[in-house]
């Protein structure tokens, strides 16, 4: 693996491009507290979950518009509810004109609310779990959504935590080509070990910045790739 460069040249890359320090800090995302996140309800975050499945490789916008339609068909994404619904029925809300016609990620929504189901039975809930988890180690999170739950590999379960403001870096195409250019990682990003690396590396980043995993990610990505203003 090569030499990293500092926090200090990211940040300073990311404010040339950006405009400077105002124009770069409007582009920062929101990270919340553990407390906080500890107080979402499963419902929410179950709805924000199935949210994020939809919107996997579908058209953001289409997908919100039509949320309050999935709230109303799935009891406000209460789990417990949601487990009462017999296979016919999921398929009947997978053929609803009012949704979005896709079975299997109809399907995934009973299939995560099982997964909070006993993940709160585990640990009390799941807004508790995912609170609870250290930051030093997100990618052990990432894994876990995948494994217990259902289509949350990917970039699905990391950009859910970043909009319920856990702090999780992002590995968008501007990300992964920096690590790659700089040769910072040896394996696959979807490899244990390759994740290992970058995690390695942003906690470094972190330690010299205090800032978090979500903003350092950010300030990369703004460094670099075609996203100049």
């Amino acid at each position: 693996m090569a030499r990293q460069e500092t926090f200090d040249s990211l940040y300073q890359r990311a404010c040339e491009r950006k405009g400077g320090e105002l124009g770069l800090a409007e582009r920062l995302p929101e990270v919340i507290t553990q407390s906080q996140i500890a107080q979402y309800s499963d419902a929410e975050l179950l709805s924000e979950l199935s949210k994020k499945v939809f919107q996997s490789g579908f058209v953001w916008r289409i997908v919100e518009n039509k949320w309050p339609a999935y709230e109303e068909a799935f009891f406000g994404f209460e789990p417990h509810k949601i487990l009462m619904l017999s296979p016919e029925q999921i398929q009947q809300r997978a053929s609803d004109p009012c949704l979005i016609r896709h079975l299997k990620k109809t399907m995934a929504i009973y299939d995560n609310a099982l997964m909070i189901h006993e993940i709160k039975l585990a640990h009390g809930s799941f807004a508790k779990y995912i609170a609870d988890w250290p930051c030093d180690n997100i990618i052990g999170l990432w894994s876990e959504l995948k494994r217990l739950g259902c289509r949350l590999g990917g970039n699905t379960g990391p950009y859910f935590l970043r909009t319920i403001g856990k702090d999780t870096f992002l590995l968008s195409e501007d990300v992964k080509g920096y690590f790659q250019a700089h040769k910072l990682i040896d394996y696959g990003f979807t490899s244990k070990r390759g994740l290992e690396q970058v995690q390695a590396v942003f906690n470094e980043w972190q330690a010299q910045s205090g800032r978090s995993l979500a903003e350092i990610s950010r300030i990369l990505a703004c460094g670099v790739g075609d996203n100049r203003i």
